[in-house]
């Protein structure tokens, strides 16, 4: 059965909602979340958005900190592209309602909290409390819910892009993309549905990795899908590992936000030691690369399973005050921010690449769009510097729903798409394999392509990596498929990306250190894999 919609909205974080409330006045959208619509990584951000609004601050030095974030792989024109609209996204959230964090202090000028988090040199971090990516989701949540044009689906997982493989008009010869096939995942039903035009709002792939401050839907659903179809990815081996996760067996994904560190806590060993300034001199307000590798190099050093985190020198009614979330799901677990240190881990956190786009968030694949953490724009380079991914989202999204506003007329409806084929496939035995390799993917990535890496390991995921795609594609070839069977080969699909990527770099910069290249190149340049 064939579905229609105008356009196409696969993700319902911060990117897909604001490209929705973009351009739903003239367009009706279809937004299909695999969850509740309410999940996802945009909720789960705890620190805040940057954008320079302070006296004293500036955009060209919001710019010259995330191009130093970077490393040398920013893309100068997207940087300043993203940040010259941060007042404008700020602008559009408080019109969606989010009520930002106020300010006290007369010499910030903009009438909000500002914070600071690594790699900023000044605090331009807005935050409704510390749980910023909550409030921005429920607002464009809500006028989502409210407005006529939109229509959300929930619990239904994109299995392929529908592509049209003939030269277009426009004389570009590119491909088309003409919807997704779709499964209702408590039916298991799969339909194809069309669309003027289709936009990949995923998010990342960190749960790849063993431990992931992400959700479990992180699956990179939207990079293996437009891979698949025919697109490039670029910069797969800069995967963040945010530096400061709890350490606690039942904490699963909860961070412990870097504002934290932004506010004067120290990490510490076990005795109470500092260790930071050893590694760089902004001590804990280095850049996310720098500040997990040197837990990793530690924890390494001393056989640690853990480091601490320390803001107990502040005063109680400041840490609660400003950290309430954090400071409540502390206490569930048993620690209290206001006495003592907390035991943190790095984890998974953010992907850095992603699908290849130009500044409207435009694929290799004409009517295909990718915005947010399943895009690689340019903006992050080597590292992400925080708080500028939110920011992403909303710019990205903004930009690429004016461009489908603007070639309106341009985007027919397709016809009727070829019906999912369950003909000659039968119904699994032997869910334990999907268990098994999901489970083997995870570890080895964890193992092999974590925060510091070698020739060697990165070699022997490979080999894993490329027995794992085949016993995966023999699977979904003979049977029918399931959600589980659907992410792990997404899972593989991405680890494999991520796995060539880390082989070609051939330097360590950024969040890809290696130990057999531990330099940097003079003039280094993207990494870009093409289908």
């Amino acid at each position: 059965m064939t579905l229609q919609t105008e356009i196409l909205v696969i993700g319902s974080g911060a990117a897909g909602l604001s490209l929705a409330l973009t351009i739903a006045d003239r367009f009706q959208v279809k937004i299909i979340s695999k969850e509740n619509a309410a999940a996802g990584s945009t909720a789960m951000a705890q620190g805040g958005i940057a954008a320079a609004l302070r006296a004293g601050d500036s955009v060209e030095s919001h710019i010259q900190d995330t191009l130093e974030a970077g490393a040398g792989l920013c893309n100068p024109k997207t940087v300043s592209r993203v940040i010259e609209k941060g007042p404008a996204a700020i602008d559009f959230l408080i019109a969606q309602g989010v009520k930002f964090t106020g300010g006290s202090e007369p010499e910030e000028g903009s009438g909000f909290h500002l914070t600071r988090e690594g790699g900023h040199s000044r605090r331009r971090v807005l935050h409704v409390d510390d749980a910023t990516g909550r409030a921005v989701h429920q607002a464009l949540l809500h006028n989502a819910h409210k407005h006529p044009n939109i229509v959300m689906t929930e619990n239904a997982l994109a299995v392929d892009l529908i592509t049209n493989r003939q030269s277009v008009s426009n004389g570009k010869g590119k491909d088309q993309c003409e919807g997704a096939y779709v499964m209702e995942i408590e039916s298991g039903k799969i339909d194809a549905m069309t669309a003027k035009a289709t936009v990949l709002a995923t998010g990342g792939a960190s749960k790849v990795y063993l431990y992931t401050s992400n959700p479990d839907g992180s699956t990179g659903d939207g990079i293996a899908m437009a891979w698949r179809a025919g697109c490039r990815v670029a910069n797969m081996e800069f995967n963040q590992f945010h530096p400061t996760c709890l350490y606690h067996p039942e904490a699963k994904s909860f961070l412990l936000s870097e504002a934290l560190r932004g506010e004067g806590a120290h990490l510490t060993l076990p005795n109470g030691e500092r260790f930071m300034h050893k590694f760089d001199e902004r001590a804990e307000l280095a850049p996310r690369d720098v500040v997990a590798r040197a837990i990793d190099h530690e924890m390494k050093r001393l056989g640690l399973d853990n480091v601490y985190l320390d803001i107990s020198h502040r005063d109680p009614d400041f840490i609660i005050g400003h950290f309430p979330n954090i400071y409540r799901r502390c206490k569930e677990f048993g620690f209290d921010l206001t006495t003592g240190p907390i035991p943190v881990v790095p984890a998974a956190h953010y992907t850095c690449g992603g699908v290849v786009t130009d500044l409207t968030g435009k694929t290799d694949i004409d009517r295909l769009y990718a915005i947010g953490e399943v895009a690689c724009t340019g903006l992050h380079g080597a590292n992400r510097m925080a708080s500028n991914s939110l920011l992403e989202c909303l710019v990205f999204g903004m930009a690429a729903g004016e461009d489908i506003l603007a070639r309106g007329n341009e985007l027919p409806l397709p016809g009727s798409a070829a019906p999912w084929d369950e003909s000659r496939v039968t119904d699994s035995d032997e869910e334990i394999v999907v268990s098994h390799n999901w489970h083997e993917l995870r570890r080895f990535m964890w193992n092999y392509v974590g925060i510091v890496r070698t020739n060697k390991r990165l070699e022997r995921a490979k080999r894993r990596t490329d027995m794992l795609l085949g016993e995966i594609q023999e699977f979904y070839g003979n049977f029918r498929v399931t959600p589980d069977l659907l992410e792990l080969r997404n899972l593989a699909t991405v680890g494999d990306l991520i796995v060539r990527s880390a082989l070609e770099r051939r330097e360590s910069r950024g969040l890809h250190y290696t130990t057999d290249y531990p330099g940097q190149e003079a003039n280094p340049t993207d990494t870009i894999l093409t289908p």
